[in-house]
């Protein structure tokens, strides 16, 4: 074997070791992810990690004035601006809001968005939610989770050789089975800017949703005084199952001081992660 061969094998279990940590994310609309997840990927974002936010629909439907066309493009355009100040990649899938199904055509969108991406961690929400797009998004994460390493299925994305880490986000529904924070993220640090990712999306936490929640008269004028009753609106209650996670990953002095989290539920598809991989996965639990 040559010396440039011997120097190759040698040094190649670093070369994989310093591989950036790939994470995607798939929500069934442009802000879906935001919401659960924004804080972690801007930690993930800081640390060298390549993440990518997906929404299987286009939300068109979400909003009670503008029409879907015209309301499809500006949550394009607001999702792209959120990625921007997150430091992130968002892509949105070309499917009607309000009219997902767990259809073979939507899990072959979704094991090509996980291929493309050489995914290490996968998160998505899961298949108990209030919004059928939700459910279904999750049942189709569930349904690409094996698939993604089968090489005749979706064969212009490469099979993957590894089959990722799936995640799901965290979510307040108890039926059938009550959602476990496996993982606790402190977003403390970055909670002003997962706020910054969440105002990017205008159409839905200043008109949308505070007209279905019969709030729009809530909603401040002023820019500022607009992000700031966003930031108050959303910052979390942390319940004892939380907190008891936060400390096992942080210790009892950081875990006890938190006051901004995101949680994280490991899926029993994929890969099964020890603890040990778990903090190779996020490099922020320190």
């Amino acid at each position: 074997m040559c010396i440039m061969k011997k120097l190759v094998w040698l040094l190649w279990p670093c070369v994989l070791l310093a591989q950036p940590i790939r994470v995607i994310a798939i929500g069934a609309h442009p802000d879906d992810c935001d919401i659960r997840a924004a804080g972690t990927a801007a930690l993930w974002a800081a640390s060298g990690a390549k993440v990518k936010f997906v929404s299987v629909t286009n939300g068109d439907m979400g909003h009670q004035s503008m029409q879907p066309a015209e309301l499809a493009a500006r949550r394009l355009k607001e999702a792209k601006e959120s990625a921007r100040r997150l430091g992130i990649e968002y892509d949105v899938l070309n499917n009607h809001d309000g009219e997902l199904l767990p259809t073979l055509e939507v899990r072959q969108q979704i094991i090509r968005e996980i291929r493309e991406w050489n995914a290490d961690v996968v998160l998505a929400p899961r298949p108990n939610d209030y919004h059928p797009d939700h459910r279904y998004t999750g049942v189709l994460v569930q349904d690409a989770a094996y698939m993604v390493v089968v090489p005749h299925l979706v064969p212009e994305a490469p099979a993957l050789r590894k089959n990722p880490v799936f995640m799901y986000f965290e979510d307040g529904f108890e039926r059938p089975n009550p959602f476990r924070p496996d993982v606790a993220v402190a977003i403390d640090s970055v909670f002003d800017k997962k706020i910054d990712a969440l105002d990017a999306h205008v159409s839905q936490f200043y008109e949308w949703l505070p007209w279905v929640d019969g709030k729009l008269n809530e909603v401040p004028k002023d820019s500022a005084a607009r992000k700031a009753w966003l930031k108050r609106t959303r910052t979390p209650s942390i319940n004892p199952a939380v907190r008891a996670s936060l400390i096992k990953w942080y210790g009892a002095r950081k875990g006890n001081a938190v006051k901004a989290y995101e949680a994280f539920e490991i899926c029993e598809y994929g890969s099964h992660p020890d603890e040990a991989r778990i903090r190779q996965l996020f490099p922020m639990l320190k």
